[in-house]
Order: structure tokens, then sequence, then C-alpha cells
């Protein structure tokens, strides 16, 4: 399978690999490089074409990277240390291939990574969760807006049995988001598929975006657009101390709260 590289200033370091881990990276290893004062970032982000290319546009122009050959055993060598991640004390998501048992009245998700994506225990996408948690309720609609392995999306359906509306550029985000929900029994309720933000209809109760700030500001229009009237649209992939710009430009939207973890943040704003 194929590895990712990229190549940073130590300075760099800690947001380069921020970048990788909201990609949903399972595992990153710094190595040193034959240039001073530069650490090779190691990690792999799916075999995909278009993995690699959404790769490349969160990265933008400012690291080199490149693609290198790695054997499949070194690249699962991170399963042995995932585990569960708590939402809150009724909710948890956990490996698809470890066994649990959890207390009665506690909602177990189970999800697999698949070829790209991590298992939902970034600081984002747990802040997105915790967020969207508390406006899901029966009869809503619910939009996943870069669903990676549909964690979100599937939790949605599962907790409340929600009718979920999943979209991804990435190819393989749709085959992970299809093969968890199937995995959790809700695959009925999930759509999920690679249509932009753009072409999209209608309107949803809630809409989470869990993106990086360059695209949220991209789609801000459209994210506006399909949060309906009285709804809520959860955004995270920001960071906790930098992200004035992107709810600017989802005015006239109000914030309503603003949960922060590790340096990240998630916003939930309504009209």
């Amino acid at each position: 399978m194929r590895g990712f590289v990229v190549s940073v200033p130590v300075a760099d370091l800690d947001v380069a690999s921020d970048v990788l881990w909201q990609l949903g990276v399972r595992a990153i290893e710094e190595r040193h490089s034959s240039a001073a004062d530069v650490v090779e970032l190691w990690t792999a982000v799916g075999d995909h074409d278009d993995a690699i290319a959404r790769a490349d546009a969160a990265l933008g122009a400012r690291w080199q990277w490149r693609v290198v050959e790695v054997s499949e055993a070194a690249a699962d060598t991170w399963r042995e240390f995932a585990r569960p991640m708590w939402v809150d004390d009724a909710l948890v998501v956990v490996p698809a291939w470890q066994e649990h048992r959890f207390a009665d009245g506690v909602a177990v998700i189970a999800i697999e990574p698949g070829g790209a994506f991590g298992l939902g225990d970034h600081p984002t996408t747990s802040l997105s969760l915790r967020a969207a948690r508390r406006h899901l309720a029966a009869g809503r609609t619910v939009l996943d807006v870069g669903c990676g392995t549909g964690v979100i999306a599937v939790t949605a359906a599962v907790v409340v049995g929600a009718s979920v509306r999943a979209v991804d550029i990435a190819s393989a985000a749709v085959e992970a988001t299809r093969d968890n929900a199937l995995r959790n029994d809700v695959a009925a309720l999930v759509d999920v598929d690679t249509t932009s933000a753009g072409g999209l209809d209608g309107s949803y109760d809630l809409v989470v975006a869990n993106i990086l700030a360059p695209t949220l500001v991209q789609l801000a229009d459209d994210l506006r657009r399909l949060t309906a009237v009285d709804g809520h649209l959860v955004i995270s992939g920001i960071l906790a101390d930098r992200h004035d710009h992107v709810v600017a430009a989802l005015a006239p939207m109000t914030v309503e709260r603003t949960d922060t973890l590790d340096g990240w943040a998630a916003v939930t704003l309504r009209h």
C-alpha cells in the first residue's frame, strides 16, 4: 500500500501533524530528514487517488509531500493500540475489530476506518459528536458534510433513528460510511455519496461539517442554505484561537455555543 510523507520545518511540526490528524490518519511517525531543521511525517491517507488529492488540498502549498510504498503489515500496527472513545456516559465509539462489554443503556458505535480515515477519536470529531448529540431527536433530519468514516452519520442513525444524508468528496469515505452503516444496522437510514454540498437540495434540521477552515469558508453559502430556519449548524476542523473568519463567512448565522478541546473548536450556529 501507499504511504504519505510530509516534510516540514521543526517549527511547523505541531501544525502539520494536526492537519494530518484532521484528515483522519490513524498514526504518524516522525523521522529525521537529511535537511537541517526538517522532520518527515510518515503516515497513510489511503490508496485511492481521491484520498491523496484530499490530503494535497488540505496541506496546500505550505509543505512538500511525496507518496511511497509501505508494507501493509507495518501500516496496520496502530490497530493494536486503538481504544474505545467515550462521547459521554451513554455513548461510546469502538474499534470494530475489538470486543467490549458495556453497561445496559450505552449506545455502542462500531467503526472500521477503511483505507484512509480515523476512528472518530480526533478532538474535532469528538467535539462534533458531542455538539450534534445535543440536537439529535427523533424525526429530525441530519446532514453530515465530509463524512469520513461515517461516525457522525452512523451515530445519529443509531441513537435517534434519524434520517441522515452524508457526503464526502472521497469515494473511500463513501465506501467506509456505507460499510459502517451496515455494520451498525442502520444502512437503510444513511444515504451517502460524493455529491458536493452545492449539489444538495432542501434543508436539514442538523448540519454537521467537520472539515478544515478554508473549505468551511468556501462552503459557507451552501451550509447556510442547507440548515433549516429553526435548525442548527455544527462546524469543526477549526482552531480554538483562530476561527473568527469562518464564523464571519457564515453570517448572518449567529453562534449559539463554542466548545474546545486540545486547541480545536466546534461551533454551533443557528439562523
